[in-house]
């Protein structure tokens, strides 16, 4: 049997400190949430790209990145409707 190659302990680069900071900093920016507010979630927001995906990305001009179905932010807008069919005549 070989001997297994011990891998160093994964730690996080530069580069992640500065994205946490700047995600962190969005989050606060969007008052972003993990918990619904009330009827009002990610998964029924008109931002949220595929609303039978649990994970979807978020195409508010102000975020574009991935939320979960249950997060909410302030600037959530109730999904438009669909318009009717027009009758066949």
């Amino acid at each position: 049997m070989a001997d297994e190659v011990e891998l160093p302990r994964p730690e996080p680069k530069p580069i992640d400190e500065k994205l946490s900071l700047e995600l962190r900093h969005l989050a606060e920016d969007a008052i972003l949430r993990g918990k619904p507010n009330g009827e009002e979630r990610c998964r029924n927001c008109l931002y949220y790209l595929n609303p039978d995906e649990d994970i979807s990305y978020c195409w508010h001009p102000k975020l574009r990145i991935l939320v979960g179905e249950n997060w909410w932010c302030q600037w959530w807008e109730p999904m438009e409707e669909e318009q009717p069919q027009a009758a066949a005549k």
